[in-house]
């Protein structure tokens, strides 16, 4: 890997001592270590532990299990890409924005900020609209071990916030917590003052007033973490953000297997991420609902004139970040063409 820091071999290092497979125990098993995204309370870590990861052992008789891991369990989650390749983890579930110091092309496959309606759609764009292709290439070009399985997003997010934010107007001037990248600069143009921060800082943050509002989970992730505790007018559904979870293992573990084991991980992350994707939704609308009967929290729906000014601001920054590599501009059309084929942009 190019550029690779001492400090971050070091890192490597103590892990690999750390999560040394197994596999020699029991040769014909194959047990993946695969870090996500998740803290260990998100509602969408859980469900998946919960509910799929033993699905995977039926699946393959046993031959193939999985362990989910919290966020930062085995390496800080900006490395998960390098961890894969040298061996320190199989592989992640995990978002795919947390790369985008690498190139601006994984800002744009991470998250592009306001482009989508929903779930649904980025998980169309990745298993048949050339989503998958294309972060594949970026690995590629990357030169990373790394075998994308799929990717797609499994929760339009909730915005979390102190004060009442009720159109783009009223984000002039608010400190909001966004990651850096795409998400941070749209903010920026819509008159925001971004704030980067961990996802472990935001309920602090909030709490003394560092920040005012925060691009963070999906609703039912927020509430699991209080955040509505603190922030009692969080917007949903989002304005802003599906962000991309892609889940990946190292070619060389990906080569190892089956063909019949290969296309039996590719239907399990399928159904997993779908089913993933039905629960927190309606998990989501069901605590939504019973925030709105109560006097606590003001759960606030923006107007559709609202929305469609915020993602014309969007759309400026999608084409700056497009320009800043090939790669980017090569995400940027892969995006603009599948939005066009289901009527979200104009065609020319």
């Amino acid at each position: 890997m190019k550029n690779r820091s001492t400090a971050l071999t070091a890192v490597f290092a103590t892990a690999a001592v750390l999560m040394v497979a197994p596999m020699a125990q029991a040769q014909d098993a194959l047990k993946l270590k695969i870090q996500t995204a998740a803290t260990a309370s998100h509602f969408s870590l859980r469900y998946l532990n919960e509910n799929w990861t033993p699905k995977l052992a039926e699946m393959t008789d046993g031959r193939i299990t999985i362990e989910l891991l919290p966020n930062g369990a085995v390496v800080p989650h900006r490395d998960t890409p390098d961890a894969v390749s040298m061996g320190i983890l199989d592989g992640d579930y995990t978002s795919v924005m947390y790369f985008a110091g690498r190139d601006p092309a994984f800002a744009l496959m991470g998250d592009l900020t306001a482009g989508y309606d929903s779930a649904d759609q980025t998980q169309a764009f990745c298993s048949i609209g050339g989503g998958r292709e294309m972060l594949q290439k970026i690995y590629d070009e990357e030169n990373l071990d790394v075998h994308v399985v799929g990717c797609g997003a499994y929760s339009r997010e909730s915005f979390v916030s102190k004060v009442p934010i009720r159109g783009v107007a009223d984000l002039k001037g608010k400190k909001i917590r966004a990651p850096e990248g795409l998400a941070s600069a749209v903010f920026k143009a819509a008159g925001a003052t971004p704030v980067a921060i961990p996802g472990s800082e935001v309920y602090t943050s909030l709490e003394k007033g560092i920040i005012d509002a925060a691009d963070n989970s999906a609703y039912s992730n927020d509430k699991a973490n209080g955040m509505h505790d603190i922030a009692k007018y969080p917007i949903f559904p989002g304005i802003h953000s599906t962000p991309f979870q892609q889940f990946t293992i190292s070619n060389s573990v990906w080569d190892g297997l089956s063909k019949a084991d290969q296309e039996i991980l590719t239907v399990w992350y399928e159904a997993a991420t779908n089913d993933l994707r039905r629960a927190v939704d309606q998990h989501d609308r069901e605590l939504v609902a019973i925030d709105r009967a109560g006097d606590d929290i003001e759960v606030i729906d923006w107007s559709q004139k609202d929305r469609d000014a915020f993602r014309e601001i969007a759309m400026g920054e999608w084409k700056k970040f497009a320009a800043g590599s090939k790669l980017a501009g090569e995400a940027y059309d892969t995006h603009v063409k599948f939005l066009k084929s289901i009527g979200l942009l104009a065609n020319d």
